[in-house]
């Protein structure tokens, strides 16, 4: 039967000039065989194998370039010039749909319940998760570390047994301020800054999803309300953050009616919680800010900031304002320099790159938690820094 769904799946890929995941899923329906990602991994590579362009293969293997990362090649000789377009190609190597359903399965939209009223709540911020970063430089780095999907997993589970243990409220919000995504196809979002990745798009954006359904899950059952803010608008992630926290609130909507998720696409935003306003941002954005929000406040941020709050008439609305940011990799509170707001940098949830190690320094990485009265200045500070 493999075999067979196969040659089937290769017919209608030649035939239909479609995609191979829609190849497959049509030759799946047609023998009535259940389509999973096994079995699209496996057909799909079968069908690259039978239907490559055995020129293109060769030209470029010959110099060391691997054939499926090349849409076109254009060979030049003294005697000719010929264009030829590789079928094998795809720009969009991500069957985002087949990695999607895998949780979606008997699920419909839940009707989410209301906000429980509360004196105090929970807020837990992460940042600069770098998913897909290659810190190890096969073992070439000052301080070499496999910062894979288990080493990931090993930490969300760390992160919400803390979490738990730290517990002062029925309220949880998780703030998660940019740069969740290393890179796409081993760049910045903004192109042009080479990235050394452990991974290849399409696992980066499986271990992602994955790693943020792991989280509220796990926390689902022990708050009555959790509010998950992520910020999409960032240097590194980019729009490949949006896709992955969009399908992260697709599967939340309809998996977790006391779970609501927020995804941010200007790069400052803001949200007020009783006398609380929390300003939040990666602290670089996707195209503009070559340098971004520094790690210590001076006058030129102070002013921006202060710009922000008077245009969104923040003052009037809260008693007390934090601007939250990541991108530093720091853990930095500043509750001095500025009169109208505090100036927080939160560390990085992964380790550091090979780059910052070899640059500055090995650095620490974790997360921050506080529990924060609703309505008084009282706010416990906690953070916690990975081994």
């Amino acid at each position: 039967m493999r075999d067979k769904l196969y040659e089937l799946s290769l017919k209608i890929y030649k035939e239909n000039l479609c995609t191979k995941a829609y190849a497959i899923k049509m030759a799946c329906t047609q023998l009535g065989v259940e389509f999973s990602e096994t079995t699209r991994r496996l057909a799909s590579r079968y069908i690259k194998e039978k239907s490559v362009d055995k020129g293109i293969r060769t030209a470029t293997e010959s110099v060391e370039v691997s054939y499926e990362n090349v849409p076109h090649l254009w060979l030049k000789t003294k005697e000719a010039s010929l264009f030829v377009k590789n079928p094998d190609y795809e720009k969009n190597e991500i069957d985002f749909e087949g990695i999607i359903s895998q949780y979606m399965s008997n699920y419909a939209e839940v009707k989410k319940i209301n906000t429980p009223k509360t004196k105090n709540f929970d807020r837990v911020v992460w940042t600069d998760v770098h998913i897909g970063m290659d810190a190890c430089g096969r073992g070439l780095a000052l301080y070499p570390i496999e910062w894979g999907h288990d080493l990931l997993m090993s930490r969300i589970d760390i992160m919400v047994n803390f979490i738990i243990d730290n517990k002062s409220s029925d309220i949880l919000i998780i703030d998660e301020l940019g740069d969740f995504m290393d890179g796409w196809n081993g760049e910045t979002t903004r192109g042009g800054h080479k990235l050394p990745q452990n991974m290849s798009n399409e696992e980066a954006f499986d271990t992602g999803l994955k790693a943020k359904i792991r989280l509220v899950e796990s926390l689902s059952t022990h708050y009555k309300h959790i509010t998950c803010n992520n910020i999409c608008n960032d240097n590194h992630a980019g729009s490949f953050g949006y896709i992955v926290n969009s399908a992260f609130k697709g599967i939340v909507d309809c998996k977790l009616k006391n779970v609501v998720v927020n995804n941010y696409k200007k790069f400052i935003s803001h949200y007020i919680m009783g006398d609380h306003c929390f300003i939040i941002t990666h602290g670089k954005d996707d195209k503009n800010l070559k340098f971004g929000f520094k790690p210590i406040l001076d006058p030129r941020t102070s002013e921006k900031i202060s710009q922000y709050i008077r245009h969104n008439d923040l003052i009037s609305q809260s008693k007390y304002i934090e601007f939250s940011k990541g991108d530093s990799h720091q853990c930095l509170f500043d509750m001095c320099t500025s009169d109208e707001f505090d100036y927080f940098n939160f560390p990085a949830f992964s380790p550091s790159s090979q780059w910052i190690q070899t640059n500055f320094k090995k650095g620490r990485s974790g997360f921050v938690m506080q529990n924060i009265d609703m309505y008084s200045d009282r706010k416990n500070i906690k953070p916690y820094f990975f081994m």
